[in-house]
């Protein structure tokens, strides 16, 4: 399998004043391959969502460099990174940041819209396709307000999925869900994952990143820790889980 993330001795710190910086990352390595389903785990403020967002070009790193499908992006202008985001990459958050006034379709073709790749036709057409998929095609034209927040998760993939990205990032997609909501959310994931697209997630759950296929663990701004779990087979969900435990306790986590 290539890479199609790159991150090399990635470094953040954040100004407080003369003399003064507060490193969050501290010379960060890291390499995604195509169609892993990876994970990221470790305490509040250890620095996983702002790794995860300067891999993404969502922020500037200190130092370091990161490359996407072997393209440099620290020298990229804010308009090549933004494009480069809409082509090339999806997202899902822990709020779906959907926009009140437009239904749920109209929010999920909206990012494809755009990007102008393609006809508003064959634009559509992907997002009912995607909306039956992940079970809410019933909910096409219903707002943010009239839906669950399942079901908002739900959209939010389809939302993600909409330019056919090679590589989707979630920062702690299931955090606000209920464990049957979170559970169907990371279902769909799987299936996404087992047709070919490239995943990384920030969780805090063991029984979410228990459901990927090699696990992260930061403190401190640092990696400190990997594990591979491997395909999952859905007898072993609840091993899993347990060994995920067991290497928290193991780190001081």
């Amino acid at each position: 399998m290539t890479n199609v993330l790159e991150a090399k001795k990635v470094s953040k710190s954040y100004s407080l004043g003369k003399n003064n910086e507060q490193p969050v990352l501290k010379n960060v390595n890291l390499e995604l391959r195509a169609g892993e389903f990876v994970s990221i785990m470790g305490p509040s403020g250890c620095g996983k969502s702002t790794l995860l967002q300067i891999i993404s070009g969502m922020d500037k790193m200190t130092s370091g460099s990161v490359a996407i499908q072997g393209q440099e992006i620290g020298s990229l202008s804010e308009e090549r990174l933004a494009q480069l985001r809409l082509s090339k990459m999806g997202f899902i958050f822990q709020q779906s940041g959907f926009l009140k006034n437009l239904s749920l379709l109209d929010n999920i073709i909206l990012p494809a819209y755009m990007a102008k790749a393609e006809s508003r036709a064959a634009i559509n057409r992907r997002a009912s396709e995607l909306m039956k998929r992940t079970g809410i095609a019933q909910l096409a034209h219903a707002d943010k307000s009239q839906v669950s927040g399942g079901q908002l998760q739900r959209a939010a993939i389809c939302r993600a999925l909409i330019n056919q990205p090679q590589l989707v990032f979630g920062d702690e997609p299931t955090g606000a869900l209920n464990s049957k909501a979170s559970d169907e959310v990371m279902d769909i994931l799987a299936e996404m994952n087992a047709a070919g697209t490239t995943i990384m997630l920030v969780t805090h759950d063991a029984k979410v990143a228990a459901k990927t296929q090699r696990v992260l663990f930061m403190l401190d701004g640092c990696i400190v820790g990997e594990r591979r779990l491997g395909q999952l087979g859905q007898a072993e969900l609840k091993e899993r889980e347990a060994k995920l435990s067991s290497w928290l306790a193991e780190m001081g986590f």
